[in-house]
């Protein structure tokens, strides 16, 4: 199984999995890159799986089953009239050809409707969770997302997590600001530097890697709750509280 990451908008990458010749995207918010990728590769698209509704993640479907005819799984979400099936948690897709099974996990926040896909020690995620951050609470609530990042943070460690978009060197200049004596932080800031002066994606990285540096992650840890306090003005009672706040000032930061 091959993993290609598809450029697109600037700063998302649309995900392109593939074995021998035939191939699934993920997220293809724009049809243009991901033809050409398929073109580029000589691969051919059997499936397409949706992480939740927005433009930048659906935009490209209807032009892709019209050229390809390929199946559509996603959250049985009416802003997504593309999907052809429908799954909810715990929905498990065989795909032989691939060699992979993957599972759904509702993981509300970003989006009432968001999902994630997992399977072979791979998480695609969507807007959820990114390196060193999360995912804005446009229509979800914070209590919502901390549950949902629980459910990522309880999955194997070495699990390579694929995200939608290329936010992390902005995530880690707010996770420092949290956290500024955090080594395992700083060292990954000095490699992502480095892997971005060089045009190549910070994306994707393994869960480990986030459990020691991401803020959202961390709300446990006596740093990362002093740093929230300190800027909410009030002791925080609970996990949720530290997140919410840490989401408020990362909204601003």
């Amino acid at each position: 199984m091959k993993i290609y990451p598809i450029p697109a908008f600037g700063d998302n990458y649309l995900w392109l999995v593939a074995n021998g010749t035939r191939a699934l995207a993920v997220d293809p918010g724009d049809a243009t890159p991901v033809l050409a990728a398929l073109e580029r590769h000589r691969l051919t698209l059997d499936t397409i799986l949706i992480t939740h509704h927005h433009g930048d993640h659906i935009g490209g479907v209807a032009e892709l089953v019209r050229r390809t005819g390929a199946r559509v799984y996603g959250p049985a979400d009416e802003r997504i009239a593309e999907v052809t099936d429908p799954v909810a948690e715990g929905r498990r897709i065989d795909l032989p050809w691939l060699g992979v099974a993957l599972t759904v996990l509702e993981v509300p926040g970003h989006t009432r409707s968001h999902i994630a896909w997992y399977g072979n020690d791979a998480l695609f995620c969507g807007d959820t969770l990114f390196a060193a951050g999360c995912g804005r609470l446009f229509e979800g609530t914070a209590e919502q997302m901390w549950h949902s990042l629980s459910r990522i943070a309880s999955l194997p460690l070495h699990t390579r997590i694929y995200c939608a978009h290329e936010y992390t060197e902005s995530n880690l200049r707010f996770a420092q600001a949290v956290e500024p004596d955090n080594q395992a932080l700083i060292a990954r800031a000095r490699g992502v530097a480095k892997l971005r002066a060089a045009d190549q994606p910070s994306v994707p990285f393994a869960l480990a890697e986030e459990l020691a540096t991401n803020p959202f992650l961390r709300v446990r840890e006596a740093a990362i709750i002093g740093a929230a306090e300190a800027h909410a003005g009030r002791k925080l009672k609970s996990p949720v509280e530290v997140f919410t706040v840490l989401r408020e000032w990362k909204n601003v930061f």
